[in-house]
């Protein structure tokens, strides 16, 4: 099913529903900020929203992975980009507690992959089968890694999928966490000007896919059964033999926002950002420099007619 337009689901909203009461417009929002750009900007628009609505706006450093207790707490209201592929057992306890709640997808269109440049298919044949890693582990090996090749993972406090699927797959590679995002678009930015070998643990939407010309593996297609049946798939010994699930991106809030601040609430449950509108802005930010604060105020400025239905429908 294909998702509703930001516009086209305000309109929807506006019709059927009357404007929820702005509660404490007095007290902050706070918005969690994770380690990623394009959640940067996924955050920052909605932030702009809610000013745009009358409510006074915070932004929160906070790890993705470790985030869930602070907004349990009430110390972070909402984080609104979370990937179902990385998301933290701690996150799964706290929606079990009520402590948080999701409240809805975010809209984005994702993948989730072991990825290279594409010139690195020349200089291990066979690819982008997953087989072809088998026979030329060498190729990627690097004197940290030797005699196995080297797998740059997401950073440490994202999760190992990279190291699972390595693992799983019984493929020859050492998995070694980037130091941040900026780190993992270095990797791709050296490999693709020198022509040398690299093998990531990558996204998308990211601007660096079609900046680098990057490509995902082609791996086992990532069923349910793999990540519980060792039986399943190509090693019968081993989960995560497989694929990343297909990624769902969604948002999640503290168990008391609706109650303090229902217009917010409906803003942020209702509020999507298309993989169009967030990946240009990710490319001037991290290509051209811009400032997130600037980036997304000029998006905003020319895209009201996608999100001010949205923030009309919660507040008129």
């Amino acid at each position: 099913m294909k998702k509703l337009s930001v516009s086209l689901l305000a309109m929807m909203v506006a019709g059927s529903a009357y404007a929820a009461d702005m509660g404490a417009v007095d007290e902050p929002i706070k918005l969690a900020i994770n380690e990623w750009t394009g959640q940067h900007v996924t955050t920052q628009v909605a932030g702009e929203m809610l000013k745009a609505a009358g409510y006074n706006v915070e932004y929160v450093t906070a790890g993705m992975m470790n985030q869930f207790q602070a907004i349990a707490d009430g110390d972070i209201t909402a984080t609104l980009e979370i990937w179902s592929s990385n998301v933290s057992d701690e996150y799964a306890k706290k929606i079990d507690e009520g402590t948080v709640v999701e409240i809805g997808d975010l809209g984005l269109d994702a993948k989730e992959g072991i990825a290279y440049p594409a010139h690195v298919a020349d200089l291990c044949p066979g690819l982008p089968a997953w087989e072809a890693l088998k026979d030329c582990a060498q190729v990627f090996a690097t004197a940290e890694t030797l005699p196995g090749g080297r797998l740059v993972d997401y950073p440490a406090d994202w999760g190992t999928p990279g190291a699972d699927r390595m693992t799983g797959l019984e493929l020859p590679f050492k998995a070694v966490p980037a130091g941040s995002e900026g780190a993992l678009i270095a990797e791709l930015r050296a490999s693709t000007e020198r022509k040398s070998p690299l093998l990531i643990t990558f996204w998308q939407p990211h601007w660096a896919m079609s900046a680098y010309d990057v490509q995902f593996v082609e791996l086992p297609a990532g069923e349910e059964a793999c990540f519980n049946d060792p039986a399943w798939g190509p090693n019968p010994n081993a989960v995560n033999d497989c694929d990343f699930s297909p990624s769902r991106i969604f948002k999640a809030s503290w168990n008391g926002m609706e109650e303090k601040w229902p217009a917010a609430y409906e803003i942020l449950s209702n509020y999507q950002l298309a993989v169009e509108d967030q990946q240009p802005m990710m490319g001037a930010i991290d290509v051209d420099g811009g400032k997130v604060e600037e980036v997304v105020a000029e998006w905003m400025a020319a895209n009201e007619d996608k999100w001010r239905p949205v923030v009309d429908a919660a507040t008129q």
